[in-house]
């Protein structure tokens, strides 16, 4: 694969980024795309290592030395091709997936991992460029129905696979356009929304349907779908916040993330401010930001509030903080624990670590500060530093510390389904299926807050089970 001794001869190069203060103006994605004969070097690198671990890094598997070895012999078509055998949408794990793959290389062990995410963004966009991506239509039709609640990866991909495989599939999303939290959550400098469109276009080429602004056990019920499809797959999200339960959390200025992210992405759609922000516009301008929540959400409301134009924004997590680097001896190659430090970050934020917050204070019924005292951690337990208690100034506070589960209103409720002990819906991950006949269940909403990359995997593998049990037989790939 690739060249034998290219990992001896290149050194890794990555993708370039557009300078801080130039992508600060705007939303737009800032990833330079590398030339050509760049990408073709970096697939070079990928050594023909006895045991490729990228293979089980990646959650959906993708044969990363077959199509970097296509590249570097510069059949772009080719691998596409391939790519596309495992992944229905490269273009959104590209841009947003962590790479867990390049954590499993074996160059790796050097910190020299191949940049496989780059060249998978860059088959996928020269594919797309090309004309190469075009609706695959099933030769059969089954006379089967299937239908599919949530729009978001999971539900895209399960939508697409049972399409191809000849069923008539119809996805409900409780929002006005589909993508769930690709559309919603992610912003639009990590994804731009074109990406999802067209996919949908293609996918309705294919035959799927999309109901948008339809809730399932809300305003059309359950027991509908099931009376007339004969399959039902719950795709949604896990989307219960993890609440804070401090004194002065009710104020008005502590909001969750997604709410504001969500604002921004609506606004970056060309929605007016009373669709974007029905309970009020809520921005970050000209305010002290503290978002709650070390991870990518709360990284994501980093960079949105440096665009809105903070003052100040200063991210806690009450984790210790991680090394900087893995010791590689007991890690590799699984998914390190180490210190990350993102684009958003890069951009201009404080962060703090081992931090527990106690009380919001109020100022004439708004957010005036939060206060806070240090940890630390022995044995897996938290315990409060004496003396250590300070107080940070606020004028908006974030809420990213994670969901809880799906939420239970509604189609849950109505559905009857086993959860759980953790609030998930209760389905393995061979059958997909639920407790009640004829409903399966995939992505968030099956084993909770998770990566895209592992929802797109969900989706796929529920596609075939499903298909399994409706026509006793399946070719559609796990």
């Amino acid at each position: 694969m690739g060249k034998e001794t290219g990992f001896l001869e290149i050194e890794r190069r990555e993708r370039d980024y557009l300078a801080p203060e130039e992508r600060l103006k705007n939303y737009d994605e800032f990833v330079v795309s590398p030339p050509e004969d760049m990408l073709q070097g970096q697939a070079a690198r990928c050594m023909n290592c006895g045991i490729p671990y990228c293979h089980n890094g990646c959650p959906v598997n993708n044969l990363i030395p077959d199509w970097n070895h296509l590249v570097y012999e510069a059949d772009w078509k080719n691998a596409l091709d391939l790519l596309h055998s495992t992944n229905n949408f490269p273009e959104f794990t590209g841009r947003i997936c962590p790479a867990p793959c390049e954590a499993s290389c074996t160059l790796n062990i050097s910190d020299q991992p191949v940049t496989i995410k780059s060249i998978e963004c860059a088959i996928i966009d020269r594919g797309w460029e090309e004309g190469w991506v075009k609706p695959q239509l099933p030769q059969r039709k089954t006379g089967k129905s299937v239908a599919v609640v949530g729009s978001g990866p999971a539900g895209m991909a399960c939508a697409q696979q049972l399409a191809r495989a000849g069923h008539a599939v119809t996805v409900f999303e409780k929002n006005d356009r589909i993508g769930g939290l690709l559309r919603y959550g992610i912003p639009d400098f990590k994804m731009e929304k074109h990406h999802i469109n067209r996919r949908a276009v293609q996918m309705e080429a294919e035959g799927v349907e999309f109901r948008t602004s339809t809730e399932v056990g809300v305003t059309v019920s359950l027991a509908s779908l099931r009376e007339n499809f004969d399959a039902v797959v719950l795709a949604g999200g896990a989307e219960e916040p993890r609440q804070l339960d401090i004194p002065g959390a009710e104020l008005p200025g502590v909001r969750l993330a997604m709410e504001f992210l969500t604002q921004q992405n609506k606004r970056n759609a060309g929605d007016d401010e009373v669709r974007a922000a029905p309970r009020g516009s809520l921005t970050a301008t000209g305010k002290h930001v503290v978002v709650i929540g070390g991870g990518d959400t709360g990284s994501d409301c980093v960079g949105t509030s440096n665009r809105q134009g903070a003052k100040s924004v200063t991210q806690l997590e009450i984790m210790p903080k991680p090394p900087e680097k893995e010791d590689k001896a007991l890690t590799w190659p699984d998914w390190p624990l180490k210190l990350r430090t993102s684009s958003s970050h890069e951009e201009g934020a404080e962060r703090d670590w081992a931090v527990l917050t106690k009380r919001v204070v109020g100022k004439k019924g708004e957010v005036a500060g939060l206060e806070c005292v240090r940890v630390e951690w022995k044995d897996g337990r938290m315990q409060e530093i004496e003396g250590s208690e300070f107080t940070l100034e606020a004028d908006l506070i974030l809420l990213a510390m994670g969901f809880t589960g799906p939420k239970r209103r509604g189609l849950l409720d109505q559905s009857g389904v086993a959860l759980t002990d953790r609030g998930a819906v209760s389905a393995d991950e061979m059958a997909y299926a639920t407790s009640e006949a004829g409903i399966w269940a995939c992505g968030d909403m099956r084993r909770g807050q998770s990566l895209v990359v592992w929802a797109i995997r969900e989706g796929r593998q529920a596609a075939r089970a499903v298909d399994e049990a409706l026509m006793g037989k399946t070719e559609l790939p796990r």
